[in-house]
Order: C-alpha cells, then structure tokens, then sequence
C-alpha cells in the first residue's frame, strides 16, 4: 500500500521525486528567494538521494565571482608567488561547503588535514585517523574547490612502514582529489619524499612540532628551542628539500628560527605559530573563526571578532596573511 503525498511530484528525466512549488507561492515565503533550483540530475558522481533535494549552483552572486574568475592555483605558480615575494594562504578544509567558500575568499591552498580527528570528531590527538577518512574528506574537499590548490595529510601509521606503504597511501589520497600530500617528520622521511617525488607525486613536509608524534615529543611544546634541537631542524629541513619536497610547514617554533630557514631554503615554507618572515601561513579553519571550544594557541586569532559573515572573516584572514599584518611577532610568536 502507498500513501499519495501532496506537493511532491517527479522529474521529467529521471522519474525522481522531487518537491512541487505552490500555487501562488512565487512572491512571497521561502520560495521568492534566491535562485531556481537546478534540475534533478542522474549524475552517477551524485549520492543516490541528490536528485530528490535542491542543488546549490556552483557559483552565484558578486561574492563569488574572485573564486569564479581566479586562475587554478598549480604548483608552478605557487612557486613563482614565493619567488615574487607573494605571500601564501592556507587553511584547513573538511568539507565541501566551506572548501567552495574559501576557494571564493581567495584561500591559495585548501590542507585537508588530519586534524579532523580533533576538529570534527573530538579525539584527543589526530592519531585515530584512517586512510580512509582523509581520502574521504579529500573527496569532498576536491568536490567543492574550483581553483586552490589541495594538500592532504597522511595519517599516523599510514607511510611509516615503507617506502611502498607510502606511495599505496599517497596514490589513494591523489586519486580522491589531492594535488600534494604533507608527511610529518625529517630524518627518516627523506627517502619517502624522494620515493614518492620520483613517481610524480608532489610532497609537503612538516617539521617543528608534529602531531602524530605528540607523545614522544612530550605534548603540544615549541620545538627547537635549544641550540642542539634547532641544528637538527636545520638539518632536516635541508634533507627534505634536497629530496624533493616542494613545500614545508613548521609548526610552534621560535620565529628567528623558521625565519632563517625560510631564508635558507628554496621552497615555500609556511608557518603555524612559526613567526612572520615564512613565505605563507596556516591556520585551522574552526581555529580563526572562533568556533573551537577552550583555550586556543597563543599564534591563533580569531578574524571573526569584527562580525560579519564567514566568507567575509576568510576574507580577513587572506588580506592579513598578504599584507603581513599576521602573525603579529609580538602577539602570536614565540
């Protein structure tokens, strides 16, 4: 026995249910706002259930047009921004929805992070993380961006064991929709850098403070404080970028430090809680919109102080990393 249900009726195309518009509805109520809903689709990309509920369009509105006009961020031309002195914008991505919203902000590169696991899921450490929950969000990430540039974390235990082990992960991670994977650690990552580098796959590095190591280094501490610690970051960093890596994150170390290796090293090397003078900056997404819960690192601003819509604290966000204007030394460094 099927029950008729008023006010829903099916799509030309596909035969999919979708909703009615009402008989008169067109001048006022929920209906006399914003664009017409796309048609029902069998786009076989396309969970089962989206033809039976409106699609967003992919752009609309002189709010989107930076991100509809912009040029695809490539490799190429990130490197030609650091040579031009161009400061980079990154932040953390997890989704559709806000990777199309920041891809409109101008955000040069979306890092589809495992910090996930503590932003989105509530664990303690990004440790629990799966391969295939990176490769999950990575999909969603790719399937909202237009013309950023996609990093994706590998997660704990998923590159350690091997060169190959590295490479199986990494493949999974570029076919979901990355454009360049972020390993953490130096010393014995060089040669899964150079392993995944030689077989086409561009490689960000990530030193200072680790995540995935959070136990063995103590906790969430600035690293390379010491003069024995900061020649081993020195060293590292050198390794990495002799190996291929064609960009690297330090993360909470002194500024002086990542300074003098942004100035040594011929690749882009973005800072989180790592001071100024890095070629770029990343933040977590949550972080710099005053949304995650508790006491935030000393390098975190919040850009939604000054209200506003989200779009427009991004926006913030982007012009303070270009102008430098953040990280304020004195304020978020250490």
């Amino acid at each position: 026995m099927r029950m008729a249900v008023s006010g829903i009726g099916r799509c030309a195309s596909t035969g999919a249910l979708r909703a009615k518009r009402p008989a008169g509805a067109a001048a006022e109520g929920r209906y006399s706002h914003g664009p017409e809903p796309l048609p029902c689709t069998d786009d076989p990309d396309l969970p089962s259930h989206a033809s039976a509920r409106t699609i967003r369009p992919r752009q609309r509105g002189a709010a989107a047009m930076s991100g509809a006009a912009r040029k695809p961020i490539t490799l190429h031309r990130l490197r030609a921004m650091h040579a031009a002195g161009e400061k980079i914008a990154m932040l953390t991505c997890y989704d559709a929805a806000f990777a199309q919203l920041l891809d409109d902000a101008g955000v040069d590169v979306l890092l589809v992070g495992d910090s996930l696991g503590m932003v989105l899921q509530g664990r303690p450490s990004t440790l629990p993380v799966s391969l295939d929950e990176m490769a999950y969000h990575t999909r969603c990430v790719a399937r909202g961006n237009r013309s950023a540039w996609i990093v994706a974390d590998l997660p704990f235990g998923s590159y350690q064991a091997s060169a190959e082990q590295a490479l199986h992960s990494a493949a999974q991670l570029m076919q979901a929709g990355a454009h360049m994977v972020k390993l953490e650690g130096g010393g014995w990552t060089a040669p899964l850098v150079r392993a995944l580098v030689e077989r086409g796959i561009p490689v960000c590095a990530h030193l200072g403070l680790t995540p995935q190591s959070v136990h063995a280094l103590g906790g969430y501490r600035v690293q390379g404080r010491d003069d024995d610690a900061a020649q081993t970051l020195r060293a590292h960093a050198t390794e990495l970028a002799a190996a291929g890596a064609a960009m690297l994150v330090l993360e909470l170390m002194p500024s002086a430090l990542a300074g003098e290796l942004a100035a040594a090293l011929p690749i882009p090397v973005i800072g989180i809680g790592a001071g100024p003078a890095c070629a770029g900056q990343v933040l977590v997404l949550h972080d710099m919109l005053g949304i995650t819960p508790g006491t935030l690192p000393r390098f975190v601003r919040n850009f939604m102080h000054d209200g506003g819509a989200i779009a427009d604290g991004v926006r913030r966000y982007v012009a303070a990393v270009k102008d430098g204007s953040f990280p304020d030394p004195a304020r978020h460094g250490y």
